[in-house]
């Protein structure tokens, strides 16, 4: 299982939102790619990029920072933020993405879904951002019909492999991720399971290690220094060990 720290960018600054409010934001920092390089001199093996003004805008609007993030870190970086054609898939992939992460266009686009499976297999993720029962899209400004398992399972027909589980009521709260989702999901359906939204303590951490997940994405916890990431990957080593 791999920790991933986020790395949310609005106006090339780093910043947390709560519950995904574009109005209700904290900044941490003028310089995303410091922040990026310094999760990595901590241990991080991989990095959870967000470009927040992609997603409202439906349009990656951050680019040459991520490029930077990606040559200067060196490590795996998943990205989402507006990846809503096969042209921007592209451009993203070509400057060191590893891990392109889709989400309005993949509940809207099958066929886009279907041909960015095809050309990048495994490493398409789709980020599904669950609020009560049903699923948003538009940068969490619309929300959907949609329920997650339902849609999971299609996706899964067309080759998916990874999600990004995120609960937008519980993201930047710091009141414990959704558990009963999270295994809802991983009972009923077979793939990878990234879990994000109101991760508080280490021993969220700890718990959700019990699961059989892919990952954890870490935000606001670590912003806030409620949890300290050094104490994170001493969990991550024990398991490797």
């Amino acid at each position: 299982m791999i920790i991933y720290p986020a790395v949310d960018i609005r106006e090339g600054r780093v910043v947390r939102l709560t519950q995904g409010k574009f109005d209700e934001q904290k900044i941490y920092s003028e310089d995303p790619i410091e922040v990026a390089l310094g999760w990595k001199e901590e241990g991080a093996k991989a990095l959870h990029v967000v470009d927040l003004d992609g997603a409202f805008f439906g349009k990656p609007q951050n680019l040459d920072i991520v490029e930077k993030i990606c040559s200067t870190v060196k490590i795996p970086v998943q990205f989402g933020g507006g990846i809503r054609n096969f042209e921007i898939l592209e451009k993203i992939m070509d400057i060191g993405i590893s891990f392109p992460v889709l989400g309005t266009s993949a509940i809207l686009d099958e066929l886009f879904l279907r041909k960015a499976i095809l050309r990048f297999g495994e490493r398409v993720r789709v980020g599904l951002d669950v609020k009560g029962e049903n699923i948003a899209i538009m940068g969490w400004q619309r929300i959907t019909d949609y329920k997650p398992v339902s849609i999971i399972k299609k996706m899964v027909e067309f080759g998916l492999s990874y999600i990004i589980l995120t609960d937008i009521e519980r993201d930047g709260m710091l009141s414990g991720p959704n558990i009963s989702l999270a295994e809802e999901i991983l009972e009923k359906v077979s793939i990878n399971v990234i879990i994000s939204g109101g991760i508080s303590s280490l021993s969220d951490v700890v718990f959700l290690k019990r699961l059989p997940i892919a990952g954890i994405i870490i935000g606001k916890a670590l912003y806030e220094k409620k949890i300290n990431f050094s104490d994170v990957m001493k969990l991550e080593m024990m398991d490797s060990g």
